[in-house]
């Protein structure tokens, strides 16, 4: 056993005073010279309100960061003990004690959530202030102004949600404190990105979706990246001592837990910039059109912001290639050159951040030079979906028409190169992935991106037909190639386990597979009776409604009907390990009850004289194809073909796979049989033999007369 030495390496003096200076003249400087703090014309909302609101938003997105990271760290990155617990155990030792890397991340993460949460609710009134043009003051009226502003206006409800958002993470993390607690506190944490992403910039623009997908992506970028950085910086004097704690990275060899920390963060981070980049180059395709936009204020603050980005990324990547494996000693001590080295990074980085969160902040705030209001004369078409009316469908627009969902292409794009890397990984250890699994893996891919961002989400929102391709592509066809590309035993068999004692991607992968949770969702009957029974909710209720009118309905739409999809299908015919897994026959039972079900719906909709969402489709000034209720009953057409067609393909691998099942059973009895002999035929053989000759002996030989 090792003994606990306390020798830490103390943030430099300087950090933190010249952190706030490079806020505070960030603030003031580009404050000035972009007019986002200056007097307003016609109705200004005093000093105070100019300069706190900007200020307020920076220190509320540096909290918000902050606290996710924090919760991160805790839930699948630090120790919590400073013993590991036995192998197979959930409890450490009884003279285990929490490590203080952990403890002092869940108290900054709680002294950052209480400034979240009052940071958010500064942002309610100095919001509405500025909306109002009004000074803040105690009056009554300034108080009943503000209560409609967060009723009825969607800024101030985005804020008020985000208060709510901050105040439940702050509850949870006093309330709990194991790092599954601190997984779900992050998780909820993470809901902030979508109030904040539909009431950004670009969310009237001329590409709505693409606009709150990418901010949605940014924001997210963001906390990664941001959170976890302040967080290493807060957290470093507790990394580079000796602890008791010995990461395990291979059999009997150990590291220090920096070194384990800070490897586990760069891979988050390689993922939070990609995001970052790709996101805020989205943005500005949106919100500028031409080079002179760029000399522009807001362009030149995107310029900065981007070169400042780009700073960050190469010290990242020195951090990556020069800092980290030279800390990767085989003992629990890590070298002192090192340390001091890692230091100067952290901390030129989080000064650099604090600049780019200043820069973001009132970049959020200026008025970018592409307008992104609606115009007055607007067609219906765009008042309604919030795009013109796309040209006529013809076949070719099927493969022609583009306009790229970012959230789902960012899905796409990360989804396959975390399958070719864990292939990767399989190969460096001497073991094979079938070609097929890849190739079906990634055409699952293709068609996703194709279904969210060609076609079928573009003439979705103006015909039912096309809607119904989108959302039975979505639910039925995709599916079937990620399931059958097997990515969850890929991830099992990819993945490391961890022996330090805490929760990787893999622990809590197997934690959800295990869950009661994941044994109802996979009970077949549940599996089939959500997988046809969402069709009636969301088409006979107000879903959806709640999916056309909102983007965030919309997205929900695409995630549930995926999801929903890919447990039917996982249950049926996956290969994947899942809580349940019934019988051949019942699983063919199961498939023709489906396919009943869609059928019977398909037959109300292709007869019903009744428009579904009428004030939608009757609204958009649609002057080209089949009248709307015509292309509704199209629309059901196509859910009865759609749905039949995959159905009968599984029902052909389940009786592929029973096949299959049946020879194997029947291969291995045979070589049992051949090498062990039959013991039950052998048996039942002189059994019959025995019965023969007692029948001769019992029946009378015929006499020759």
């Amino acid at each position: 056993m090792t003994t606990t030495n306390t020798q830490t390496t103390p943030a430099p003096n300087w950090l933190w005073p010249v952190s706030v200076i490079t806020g505070v003249v960030f603030l003031i400087v580009i404050g000035v010279q972009s007019g986002v703090t200056g007097v307003q014309e016609l109705s200004d909302p005093g000093a105070l309100t100019r300069w706190a609101l900007p200020a307020t938003k920076a220190i509320h997105n540096i909290a918000w960061s902050l606290t996710f990271g924090a919760l991160m760290f805790a839930a699948i990155i630090l120790p919590r003990w400073t013993k590991m617990p036995k192998r197979g155990k959930q409890q450490p030792p009884q003279d285990a004690e929490e490590h203080p890397a952990y403890t002092r991340t869940i108290k900054i993460a709680s002294v950052s959530a209480i400034v979240w949460t009052f940071s958010a609710i500064a942002q309610i009134v100095f919001t509405y202030s500025d909306v109002a043009g009004m000074p803040v003051n105690t009056s009554q009226g300034f108080s009943d102004g503000m209560l409609d502003y967060v009723l009825a206006i969607a800024v101030g409800r985005a804020w008020f949600w985000m208060t709510i958002i901050a105040a439940v993470v702050t509850s949870l993390i006093f309330a709990l404190r194991s790092p599954t607690g601190m997984a779900w506190a992050a998780g909820i944490s993470l809901a902030g990105v979508i109030p904040l992403a539909l009431v950004g910039h670009s969310s009237s623009g001329d590409d709505h979706f693409a606009a709150v997908n990418s901010i949605g992506l940014h924001l997210l970028g963001v906390l990664l990246w941001v959170g976890g950085l302040v967080l290493l910086a807060m957290l470093a004097p507790t990394l580079v001592g000796t602890s008791q704690v010995r990461p395990k990275i291979k059999q009997d060899h150990t590291q220090p837990l920096v070194y384990t920390v800070l490897s586990r963060y760069s891979a988050v981070a390689g993922v939070a910039i990609i995001l970052v980049a790709g996101s805020g180059i989205a943005n500005a395709a949106i919100r500028m059109e031409t080079f002179e936009h760029f000399l522009a204020p807001y362009g030149l603050m995107v310029v900065l912001k981007f070169v400042l980005t780009v700073a960050l990324g190469l010290i990242g990547l020195a951090h990556r290639v020069r800092v980290i494996p030279r800390l990767k000693t085989g003992t629990t001590q890590p070298p002192a050159g090192a340390r001091r080295t890692l230091w100067q990074l952290i901390a030129v980085e989080v000064v650099i951040m604090v600049g780019v969160m200043v820069t973001a902040t009132l970049l959020g705030s200026s008025e970018p030079p592409k307008p992104e209001e609606i115009p007055p004369d607007a067609s219906p078409a765009r008042i309604t979906t919030k795009y013109e009316l796309p040209p006529e469908l013809t076949a070719i627009r099927w493969i022609t028409e583009w306009r790229f969902n970012w959230l789902w292409v960012a899905v796409a794009i990360f989804l396959a190169i975390w399958y070719l890397r864990a292939i990767r990984k399989l190969a460096d250890r001497g073991d094979r992935w079938p070609i097929r699994r890849t190739i079906v893996f990634f055409l699952g891919l293709a068609i996703l991106v194709w279904d969210t961002s060609s076609a079928p989400a573009i003439y979705g929102l103006v015909m039912f037909s096309a809607h119904m391709v989108n959302h039975m592509i979505l639910t039925m066809v995709i599916p079937i190639f990620l399931v059958l590309g097997a990515p969850i035993t890929l991830a099992m068999r990819s993945m490391e386990s961890r022996r330090d004692g805490t929760r990787g991607p893999r622990e809590y992968m197997l934690a959800i597979l295990h869950s009661k949770y994941s044994k109802v969702i996979t009970n077949p009957i549940f599996a089939a009776v959500n997988f046809a029974g969402s069709l009636v909710i969301f088409y006979f209720t107000p879903v959806f409604e709640f999916a056309l009118r909102y983007h965030i309905g919309h997205e929900l739409m695409n995630v549930h009907f995926l999801l929903t999809g890919f447990i039917f299908v996982s249950v049926m015919i996956g290969i994947d390990p899942l809580p349940n897994r019934p019988s051949y026959p019942l699983r063919l039972v199961i498939l023709l009850a489906t396919m009943v079900f869609h059928a019977f719906i398909a037959v109300a909709l292709t007869g019903s004289d009744s428009l579904l969402m009428a004030e939608w489709f009757s609204a958009i000034g649609r002057d080209w194809g089949a009248s709307a209720i015509e292309d509704q009953q199209v629309g059901g057409l196509i859910m009865w073909g759609t749905g039949e067609f995959p159905t009968v393909a599984l029902a052909m691998i389940v009786l592929f796979r029973w096949r299959q099942e049946d020879m194997k059973h029947a291969k291995r009895r045979d070589e049992r049989v051949e090498k062990h002999g039959d013991s039950d035929l052998d048996e039942l053989n002189d059994y019959y033999a025995r019965m023969a000759a007692a029948n001769e002996e019992h029946t009378p030989h015929d006499t020759v007369r």
